[in-house]
């Protein structure tokens, strides 16, 4: 009998077939455990189609407004589901009780469940344990079965207001320096944008939040009015035509700020941002926020 020995594929291919920067799949392995690629006898990476797939799954994970540092708690939690075993921690029965209130459309019932998870756990862990699992579970069921969209788009909505009712609360605090930040044209997935915005507000600075799919040049109208120090853009699809090569470009001109790229788009076009004149984030929140904080010390420091 003939069995079928996997294709090895180098980082290079890899690199092209996900439009992933090497430096960041490294990051990805070494940071965050999420791949385990092969070694040749000179310790060079390989790698497999199941690999690029993982890697896919990754994104489209983040574009969901996943943090990439909690991504293997999410990939753990489906393994789990797929096993028929409880996930770890103290979530699997919480996120019965939230899918099913959802499932009725019932906000009541998941303001219970929140607020008693909130009774045991802190904010951050019932966020990325229990609420992001779920809006990834829901982005699934979707998929295949009637109700599906309108479940999402509901708890989508139930989410936002969590984050943003954080976001005003921690907002009377803060006293560093103003960040506009919005999602790009066309992008109308808001919560990695609140995710952002909650972890610059804890490395001191203030968020200014614009929402989804929103024009460029009405940002640099805003940035300009608000006085903000940098401007933040969130892009997790695949921008429009003419996006990175003529607004991004007009932006970071008529900014006298810099101008920063998230997201999974960041990832695969980091050589069109810097070439219009923006600085890429990657997907990676607190690195995103050190990067912004440093470049703003910067530009102080030169004025």
């Amino acid at each position: 009998m003939l069995t079928t020995v996997p294709e090895k594929l180098p980082m290079r291919t890899v690199a092209s077939l996900t439009g992933m920067n090497p430096i960041t799949l490294r990051a990805w392995e070494r940071r965050y455990g999420l791949l385990r690629p092969l070694r040749t006898a000179k310790g060079h990476r390989l790698y497999t189609h199941e690999h690029v797939e993982q890697i896919r799954r990754v994104l489209s994970l983040v574009e969901r407004g996943v943090p990439i540092s909690r991504v293997r708690d999410v990939l753990d939690a489906e393994a789990a589901r797929d096993l028929g075993a409880a996930p770890r921690g103290p979530w699997g029965p919480y996120l019965e009780r939230m899918a099913a209130a959802t499932t009725r459309f019932d906000e009541a019932e998941l303001d219970r469940v929140y607020d008693e998870a909130l009774s045991l756990q802190s904010i951050d862990r019932v966020t990325c344990g229990l609420l992001l699992p779920l809006l990834v579970q829901l982005g699934e069921r979707w998929k295949n079965l009637p109700g599906g969209i309108a479940e999402e788009h509901f708890f989508s909505t139930y989410l936002r207001s969590k984050l943003g009712a954080r976001l005003q609360h921690r907002m009377r605090y803060a006293t560093g320096p103003r960040l506009l930040a919005a999602c790009a044209p066309g992008e109308q997935h808001e919560i990695g944008l609140l995710l952002f915005a909650l972890e610059a507000q804890s490395a001191g600075m203030r968020p200014i939040v614009l929402g989804a799919d929103t024009p460029l040049p009405e940002i640099a109208v805003a940035c300009r009015s608000s006085e903000s120090e940098g401007i933040v853009l969130s892009m997790s699809v695949e921008p429009a035509a003419g996006l990175l090569e003529k607004e991004l470009p007009a932006l970071a001109r008529a900014s006298d700020v810099p101008v920063f790229v998230g997201g999974a788009t960041a990832v695969g076009n980091r050589h069109a941002i810097a070439k219009a004149g923006a600085i890429a984030l990657g997907v990676g929140l607190e690195d995103g926020v050190r990067l912004i904080g440093a470049t703003l010390a910067r530009a102080k420091g030169t004025r």
